[in-house]
This record gives structure tokens, C-alpha cells and sequence, in this order.
């Protein structure tokens, strides 16, 4: 993953390429657009005291304001050397005090590999050592801070932070509900961190099985079942002051291409993209979305010039401020992400991108060389200084509904305001409880599952360790074993990772011959994956084997020889744990795929369909 990206996990992903019409024809009759009026987001503000900053910015403030970029370090002034490092050699500052100071940026984007995360207090601590400076500044406005906390395969800010489910995990479940709660939840920890703005929900239909950048980081494939989430996480985001974001505009679900690294076409007509990957994007607007984040993607039937979303005025001005009405924030995704470089240089993409109509620049390569690219098209008359009004009044529209304009103790949080709000037990408790209701099983030949605590007492858990999204949970052969081992069994771990040799196999094989039973753990199997001969030979040996599928749901076409198959979206624990309470029983599984699966063998037909889902009894509660 590119040190500028703001979504790709960077995972092994499947390079198959299963039938992109055999999913959309899967979804077929589930494509009717949602009945919402297109209206502008923004609700009606002072205008005039917002026109009356603006008016009293200089120029150079005025281009700061449009950009939201990354700086290293676990604090504003004083980084660990490696940090300070970093920053001279990407930013030309030495601290992210320096970066505001100098560029007058109005937003700060926090990562984990910036070494903005260590934990809540520090991130609190970070967020009002940046904002102190801020406000320090001559005429000085409070910063959006924003991260990509989507849960699930892409989440910056880890335990003891709650973590929760991710979306097509939601999606599974089909709550509504507790996609609110969802939002709800992280944007009441984002915003005690001091964190205001969050690159969430995904609002993505996901009809391509071999997309290597969405996949499970949407709801599904079914546009209204989407929209619905889409909305309700919106809504949820937005009652605890936190500014979400719907991404990625036009829609990014039928892609084989990751915009990180390439540049993506989606072939969709107009018309398809009307009833498929608009739909959840008027419902965020109709939810009253704060802002919207723009594609590096080919989209010619919207726009036949070539250029990517991002730096497209016909879809940008045309359609989603025209045609849909949208007047809130528009952010570009990252400037450092190839799909948005390969066309034009980076001097060019920050100024072609305040023409197409955004308002927030996210995470340029150099902000010197944009920033001074943006400054010199205004003093060259390629921009008016006016069209940067526009988007700054916007950009100002949003921080004062957030309260961070003219609040008591605004935009400043508090070590006990982390304390009361941050992984909070009630909050764990509700990320436990979502969980179950999202756990898929697939299969359950002669009713192997539950496994019973009395005939498969001795648990082998064996398979993929993916690092954490997080990088403060698993690993999950470990968080599996750990969780059955609480529920009565005698588990153990085996790590045989994401592509097992011949001698590792054998080595889980023997293992497997003194257990009752065997987990298996797959992620993103392929057929010529030795995760597949990995569970082939473990259902040779005749144990009973489970299969959990920790990341796409497609893996169960490659496992026809499975006995039991479990589809948990991601492999964070709150899901992992949730998957071991279904194979014990103590829980029974609700989920149903949002997605549906085709068969390996022919991709044009489908093999388990979108809402397919089996379930059991559990056991009571006692039985041991």
C-alpha cells in the first residue's frame, strides 16, 4: 500500500476473475432506485458571518484551507526522530505544528503508519496539540481531523478503541439498526479523540467478486440494501457530531483494478449506473451526508474525456452537484493513489480537481509542490479566487455543524471524556451482539455444526493469519483458539498462513490426528491456492473440519469437500469471537450473504445466492 492511500488494506487479494455479468445478473431485480428527492445536504447557516472569514483571508490562507494532508508523528510538536525525519523528507517541516503553521492546511488525516494512533489519550492529546496551533495562527480556524475508520478491513485506530464489524458484514446481518449504532459508536469515540471527520460508510455496490479494493468493505451487491445501510451509518455518524462520508464517487464496485496502483474503467452505462451505483449515494444525500469523497476512476459513460472521476467536471459539477443536488463537501480520495496520477502530473491534479467542483485536496504527495500549484493557477487566472471561496465557504459550513467555529471549549477535548467514551463496556458488549447477528454459515453437512463440547472436546484451529486491520488484534487462528477454549473446548493453534507449503500441510495434518475436530482459517482462496489442498487434506484425514472464511465469503466455491463453512467478512476479533460462539453453539447464526457466490467451476452460475443463510439450534446454556 502506498504510504498516501486512504483505503486499500494492502492485503493478498484474490486474482480471479469471476463472470462481472453473472453478478449483476445475480442481482437482478434487486436494482430499482430508492424514491429520494436529490437535496442539498447543507443545512441553512450564518452565511454572512462564514462570507465575513473568508473575506478576511489572505490568498495563501485561503489555498491552505482546501487541503487535508498526512503528517508523521504521535504529536504536533514533539515526533520521535524518525518522525521528524519522515516530515523533512515528504513535507519539508519538521513537526505537523510546522505543516499547519506553514500551509495554513484546514485538515489533518491521521494513519497508523504515520504513527498517529498509539492510543486514545495520545490521539487526543495529538488532535489538541494540532488544533492549538491552529488556532494560534493569525485568523486561525479550527482543523477537520479526520482518519479512515470504516471497521472491519480498514480501520486506523485500534483497541482499546471498540472495534466493530465491518460493512458487508452489516451487511450480512441487514440491520439498519445496528449500522446506526455502528456510527453511532465510533463517531461518539472519533469525536471524544478529537477527531471530527471519518472517511466512512463505503457506499459502493460491490457486483465484482475479483474487486481488489472494495470486496468486503462494502455492504453488498443489492443497491437498496446498501442505500439503507448507507444511510443509517450516516445517521448515526452524524448525531454524535462526527462528519461522515460517503466514498467512492461515482461508485468504485466493478473493478478488477485497485486505483492505489492502477487506473481503474467502469464500464457501466448511464442508465445501469442509475438503478446500481447511484442508489446509495442519493440515500446519504437524502440522509443529509456531510461530505462525499470522488474515484480515481474511467467512467465513460458518465464521462467520456477520459479523466478520472476526481478531476471530471460533467460528474463532479455535472451530476452530483447538478443532477443530484449535492452542496455539501466534496473530497477527493488520495492525490498520492496512481489512479489519479497517471494521466496528469501532480502539479496538475490539485488545480484540474477545484475546476471538476471538489473542496477538500486529500493527502497530495507533495503538499508544497499542490499547494503552490493551487496558489499559482489563482495568480495566473486559470482559477478565480472566488471559485476558492466556494469551496472554503463549504469547508466552513461543516466545521461550524460540528460546533468547532464558536463552541464553549471547541474543537478541545479531555483525557475524561476519552475515558467515558472510548471502548467503553457497553460498547464492546453492542460490537459482540452486532457480530452475532452477521456470522454467515454456508454449509453444514449432517448438522456438523455446533460441535458439541462432549464428542470434540480436543479443537485443532489451524490456517491464514492476516495481519490485523488495526494492528492490535490476532492473530486469528489465535483469537479463535483462545475463544473456544473459553467456551469448554481444549483448543489449540496452528499458524499455517496465506500459502501453505507441502511440509507445513503435513505438519497441520499430523497435528489434526489428535484432535476431534479442526477450524480451519481461509482467506481469500484461489484454486491454485495451497490454502485449498491445505483443507482438502485436513477432511482426508476424516476429522470433522470447519471451515472460516476470515475475509471474502467467496472462498467457499473453492472448497466443495468442506463439511462446514462459516463467512465472517473480516478477522478482527469481535467477528472471530462471534464466529466461535456460532461453532459452539452458544449462539446460532443469523447472517445471509450480501453477495452472492458463483461457482468456481462456472462463473456464470451462482452458487449460493444474496440472502442465503443457514441457522441451528443452540444448546442451552448449562450443557457441558
Amino acid at each position: 500500500m502506498p504510504d498516501t492511500s486512504t483505503g486499500s488494506t494492502g492485503s493478498t487479494v484474490d486474482t480471479a476473475r469471476p463472470s462481472r455479468r453473472a453478478v449483476l445478473a445475480a442481482t437482478a431485480g434487486l436494482t430499482a432506485a430508492l424514491s429520494v428527492p436529490a437535496t442539498a445536504s447543507a443545512a441553512p447557516h450564518d452565511d454572512r458571518r462564514l462570507r465575513a472569514l473568508v473575506s478576511r483571508m489572505t490568498l495563501e490562507e485561503k489555498v491552505g484551507q482546501l487541503f487535508v494532508t498526512r503528517a508523521y508523528g504521535h504529536s504536533a510538536t514533539a515526533p520521535d526522530q524518525a518522525d521528524v525525519d519522515a516530515n523533512l523528507q515528504e513535507l519539508g517541516v519538521r513537526t505537523a505544528a510546522e505543516l499547519v503553521e506553514r500551509y495554513r492546511v484546514g485538515g489533518i488525516i491521521y494513519f497508523t503508519w504515520a504513527h498517529n494512533t498509539r492510543d486514545p489519550h495520545q490521539i487526543a492529546d495529538l488532535s489538541n496539540g494540532l488544533q492549538r496551533v491552529s488556532l494560534a495562527q493569525p485568523r486561525g480556524l479550527p482543523l477537520l481531523i479526520a482518519t479512515d475508520q470504516e471497521h472491519g478491513a480498514v480501520c486506523r485506530i485500534g483497541t482499546p478503541a471498540t472495534l466493530l464489524p465491518g460493512a458487508m458484514a452489516l451487511g450480512a446481518g441487514g440491520s439498519r439498526s445496528d449500522a446506526r449504532a455502528l456510527g453511532r459508536i465510533s463517531g461518539t469515540e472519533l469525536r471524544a479523540m478529537g477527531v471530527n471527520q471519518d472517511y466512512s460508510p463505503d457506499a459502493d455496490v460491490n457486483v465484482n467478486p475479483a474487486n481488489p479494493v472494495i470486496g468486503v468493505r462494502s455492504f453488498g451487491a443489492d443497491p437498496d440494501a446498501v442505500a439503507g445501510l448507507v444511510a443509517a451509518e450516516v445517521a448515526g455518524y452524524q448525531s454524535a457530531r462526527v462528519a461522515a462520508t460517503a466514498k467512492h464517487f461515482p461508485g468504485h464496485g466493478d473493478t478488477a483494478v485497485d486505483s492505489h496502483y492502477g487506473f481503474p474503467v467502469i464500464t457501466h452505462s448511464r442508465e445501469l449506473w442509475e438503478t446500481l451505483d447511484a442508489v446509495p449515494f442519493r440515500a446519504a444525500i437524502q440522509a443529509g451526508i456531510d461530505s462525499i469523497m470522488t474515484a480515481h476512476i474511467q467512467f465513460p459513460g458518465l464521462d467520456g474525456s477520459g479523466d478520472p472521476a476526481t478531476l471530471s467536471h460533467p460528474i463532479v459539477t455535472g451530476i452530483l452537484r447538478g443532477e443530484l443536488g449535492y452542496d455539501g463537501v466534496v473530497i477527493t480520495d488520495s492525490l498520492g493513489m496512481q489512479g489519479v496520477r497517471t494521466k496528469y502530473g501532480d502539479d496538475r491534479v490539485p488545480v484540474l480537481a477545484l475546476k471538476a467542483g471538489v473542496d477538500q485536496l486529500l493527502n497530495p504527495p507533495s503538499i508544497d509542490v499542490a499547494w503552490h500549484a493551487v496558489l499559482s493557477a489563482v495568480q495566473g487566472g486559470e482559477l478565480t479566487e472566488a471559485r476558492l471561496d466556494e469551496s472554503i465557504l463549504r469547508v466552513l459550513r461543516l466545521k461550524a455543524r460540528l460546533g468547532l467555529l464558536d463552541e464553549p471549549g471547541a474543537p478541545y477535548v479531555s483525557a475524561a471524556g476519552v475515558d467515558r467514551a472510548v471502548g467503553t463496556r457497553a460498547h464492546r458488549e453492542a460490537a459482540d451482539r452486532i457480530a452475532e447477528r452477521t456470522t454467515t454459515l454456508l454449509v453444514n453437512e449432517d448438522d456438523l455444526l455446533p460441535l458439541h463440547r462432549r464428542a470434540s472436546r480436543r479443537v485443532l484451529v489451524v490456517g491464514a493469519d492476516p495481519a490485523s486491520p488495526t494492528g492490535t488484534t490476532g492473530p486469528p487462528t489465535g483469537v479463535l483458539a483462545g475463544a473456544l477454549t473459553e467456551l469448554g473446548f481444549t483448543a489449540t493453534a496452528l499458524s499455517t498462513g496465506t500459502a501453505p507449503s507441502a511440509a507445513t500441510i503435513s505438519k497441520a495434518v499430523a497435528a489434526a490426528g489428535d484432535a476431534d475436530a479442526v477450524v480451519v482459517a481461509t482467506y481469500n482462496v484461489t484454486a491454485g491456492n495451497s490454502q485449498r489442498a491445505l483443507v482438502e487434506q485436513l477432511v482426508a484425514t476424516g476429522r470433522p473440519v470447519v471451515a472460516v472464511a476470515v475475509r471474502n465469503p467467496y472462498d467457499v466455491a473453492q472448497l466443495p469437500f468442506v463439511q462446514a463453512c462459516l463467512a465472517t467478512y473480516c478477522w478482527t476479533d469481535v467477528e472471530l469471537r462471534a464466529a466461535a460462539r456460532v461453532i459452539a453453539g452458544r449462539v446460532a447464526p443469523r447472517g445471509k450473504l450480501p453477495v452472492p457466490v458463483q461457482r468456481a467451476d462456472d462463473p456464470a452460475r451462482v452458487l449460493y445466492p444474496v440472502g442465503h443463510g443457514l441457522s441451528y439450534e443452540t444448546y442451552p446454556a448449562h450443557e457441558s
